[in-house]
């Protein structure tokens, strides 16, 4: 039975995933780099030449534990792209320190002594073409003529500039983009990832949040509109204060005149853009329109209530605005009587169970998580957007993968988390992360700044408690990991 394929970005994600379920990294290379010499001494003989060519990063960690492996099979030389430079991580420099025998420069190595080279160089986090050192260094091996063997992935993949191996010991699964004509013989070796770490969110889905740059100028890290209220004023505060704690640089709250002072009082930090008369109608959608050219995300529905002329609002503005769209509360039944507003638009729907069922027409039962999983995928599929199915287990699914998050607690049910988990989602699509991703991440820090506020508040837990908690959540597990 063929392993389906994953995303290469996921790999980071399930390494940190394995590690906060208690499989930690090192163990993780150990156990590669022993695949990859026992498909070097099953497939070639005993005793041949083997030179085992390795980078800075993980991928050259993997090759280390290899080398070691190898030595009392085969006689293996390990050689480094870049000497003297600093390892990506205490763990590869630990195991090159285990190597035994010499460490020589690659730039030094004469292809033509060994029988064999294992290409540990450059793994799955490349970005574009490879640079010099690595790139002369693909190109010897490739005009080699000596079988290869590639450590997860061929280096220099998937750029044009890359190894062609004989084959690729690749780990957990293939990646997405893997063939035989550009990997060789694609060998999936088991190295103990717990099938949790791909299933279930956990600190892993950080890695999928791009870096914000040093230089950042104000609203580099994402500018968020919400559109709500009207007859409820604490939603759309709760959204746009969410936001902002998940690192949207601005958060502005356009809603009708109504509402908008009572919004402007929960924090001077978010900006209150008025809209004439009492709910939102559809002489506001040009206006509507023309603010959320300025944002980078448009989250909608908070607070909005299902008032008929609402309702025709919401689906002339998702079907007009071309921005991601983060779509909660009435506004998903909004969308649900007429799915094709949502032709071509991009983003996360956020429903519960009753919303699903208007959403979709179908009930998403709680008693069966696979059946749950299997409509919230087709969902997601058919309308073209990422689907966040909110319960005691949220589902998470883009229509080709599916997530599960289990962060949060039964106090969450007080009013006005599912505008906090709204506000995280659009604060994260902000920041450039896929609509996924974000459907991903927000769930598991919402989730988890939840179980932080009923640390303290037991189940007097309030909306603002998990707001609160939010900016923990970040430190926690991306400045440290969460490891």
């Amino acid at each position: 039975m063929s392993v389906p394929s994953i995303p290469p970005e996921e790999v980071r994600v399930l390494d940190i995933n394995s590690s906060y379920l208690g499989v930690r990294t090192v163990q993780l290379m150990e156990r590669a780099g022993e695949a990859v010499a026992k498909y070097v001494i099953d497939n070639y003989p005993p005793g041949s030449r083997v030179a085992v060519v390795c980078g800075k990063g993980n991928n050259g960690g993997d090759g280390f534990v290899a080398a070691r492996h190898l030595s009392d099979a085969m006689q293996a030389h390990v050689f480094v792209v870049e000497p003297g430079k600093d390892f990506s991580s205490d763990i590869t420099r630990a195991n090159l320190h285990m190597v035994s025998g010499d460490v020589r420069r690659a730039d030094a190595m004469d292809v033509r002594q060994y029988d064999v080279i294992v290409d540990a160089m450059l793994g799955v986090g490349l970005k574009g073409r490879p640079r010099e050192p690595y790139a002369g260094m693909i190109k010897a091996l490739n005009r080699s003529r000596r079988p290869v063997v590639s450590v997860d992935v061929p280096s220099g993949w998937p750029s044009e500039l890359q190894v062609r191996p004989e084959a690729t010991v690749t780990f957990h699964a293939p990646k997405v983009g893997m063939t035989r004509a550009n990997s060789g013989r694609i060998v999936v070796a088991d190295i103990g990832i717990p099938k949790e770490a791909g299933l279930y969110c956990g600190p892993g889905e950080f890695a999928l949040l791009p870096h914000r740059r040093k230089d950042a100028h104000k609203g580099d890290a994402g500018r968020v509109l919400v559109i709500g209220g009207g007859p409820y004023t604490g939603a759309p505060a709760f959204t746009g204060m969410a936001a902002m704690r998940s690192g949207a640089d601005l958060a502005f709250v356009a809603t009708p005149q109504a509402s908008a002072m009572p919004v402007s009082i929960y924090s001077p930090n978010i900006i209150v853009r008025p809209l004439p008369g009492d709910i939102l109608c559809e002489q506001h959608v040009e206006d509507l329109l023309e603010l959320s050219e300025d944002a980078d995300v448009v989250a909608i529905g908070p607070g909005l209530g299902d008032a008929k002329e609402t309702m025709a609002a919401v689906r002339r503005f998702v079907s007009k605005c071309m921005k991601p769209l983060v779509i909660d509360a009435d506004a998903i039944g909004a969308c649900g009587a007429k799915p094709q507003v949502l032709k071509g638009r991009t983003g996360v729907i956020t429903p519960h169970a009753g919303e699903f069922k208007k959403l979709t027409g179908k009930a998403a039962p709680a008693e069966d998580g696979e059946k749950r999983m299997e409509l919230v995928e087709d969902a997601a599929s058919r309308l073209g957007m990422t689907v966040v199915l909110k319960g005691a287990v949220d589902v998470i699914s883009d229509g080709t993968y599916t997530r599960l998050n289990r962060t949060g607690n039964c106090a969450m049910t007080v009013g006005g988390t599912g505008d906090v988990l709204t506000g995280v989602i659009a604060g994260i699509l902000a920041q450039k992360a896929t609509p996924f991703a974000a459907g991903r991440i927000g769930a598991f820090t919402a989730g988890v700044a939840g179980d932080l506020a009923f640390e303290e508040k037991s189940y007097g837990l309030l909306a603002t408690d998990v707001i609160d908690k939010i900016p923990l959540v970040l430190r926690r597990y991306i400045l440290g990991g969460g490891l």
